[in-house]
């Protein structure tokens, strides 16, 4: 019996990725990586409008590289490489004396990703959570965290950090431990958590501090840098030091104090110790 196999013919087609990039920007030359691709793109405009006059300039101030990641291709991240353009404000009048151009909707100013990229992330956040949400973005090729997916979900909702009394909480917990720490600041009344801020070496909580100038009463851990932080921007605030860091101060005075009364070594005598290792018998000697 004869046996007939149909051959398909395969045709490959290119997709041209300019398509996928406003007008505006120029697909100059792709780099790619084990994980990553990366295209670069120029900017081809040659006016922009400032933002603080609404006027349309055309000096330009300089350029300037401009990194912003996309949605991944095939679980490579994708990263977007952009010369773009500085321009100078020529309205006397105006607040703005440079600027640099933006592209509204599809990366605005000062942004690390494009627009389509954030609304992706943001909608698999609401339908999961942010942890969940950020080890699903791993896993396809994209690279953010879960706080800086907060940090997202937070700037567009609006959601505001509520003020505190003037006695405050603060202490330190890992994300990864002996990696990744941040700083959390709970409310001294209602013992309720109010902001969790990046990294523990002081310079976030001296921020906070500098916009919360109403506390008078910090209880804190036996950091360093928080001591330095508190001291710093407010001076006449009372520190305190928590329970739990009282008990191991106490427990380690204790061990200081016994190991300065007490030797190192402690010599047992021979007979001593014969009478420990003799087993007993159960009798007594006869007299």
């Amino acid at each position: 019996m004869l046996q007939f196999a149909r051959v398909l013919k395969i045709v490959t087609t290119s997709i041209d990725l300019q398509l996928f990039y406003p007008a505006s920007l120029k697909i100059t030359r792709i780099t790619e990586s084990e994980k990553t691709l990366t295209i670069h793109l120029k900017s081809l405009k040659h006016s922009h409008c400032c933002p603080g006059c609404a006027q349309d300039m055309s000096a330009y101030h300089g350029t300037y590289k401009r990194t912003v990641q996309d949605l991944p291709i095939f679980q490579k991240n994708v990263l977007l490489r952009i010369s773009a353009y500085e321009y100078y404000c020529l309205n006397d009048a105006c607040s703005v004396r440079s600027f640099a151009e933006d592209y509204g909707g599809f990366i605005n100013r000062s942004e690390r990703m494009t627009d389509r990229l954030s609304a992706f992330i943001q909608t698999l956040a609401f339908e999961t959570n942010c942890e969940g949400a950020a080890a699903i973005c791993k896993e396809m090729g994209i690279r953010v965290s879960g706080d800086t997916i907060i940090r997202m979900l937070r700037k567009l909702t609006g959601i505001s950090i509520p003020p505190s009394s003037d006695t405050i909480g603060v202490d330190e917990f890992a994300y990864r431990k002996g990696q990744t720490y941040c700083t959390v600041i709970c409310d001294g009344v209602t013992h309720e958590p109010i902001d969790i801020l990046d990294g523990r070496d002081g310079e976030a909580l001296r921020e906070w501090l500098r916009k919360n100038k109403q506390i008078k009463k910090v209880t804190r851990d036996r950091a360093g840098a928080y001591a330095k932080a508190i001291s710093k921007e407010l001076p006449d605030a009372m520190q305190i030091a928590d329970r739990f860091h009282l008990h191991q101060n106490l427990l380690q005075a204790v061990k200081e104090a016994l190991k300065r009364e007490l030797p190192n070594n402690i010599a047992i005598p021979d007979d001593t110790e014969s009478i420990l290792c003799e087993p007993d018998t159960g009798k007594k000697n006869e007299s």
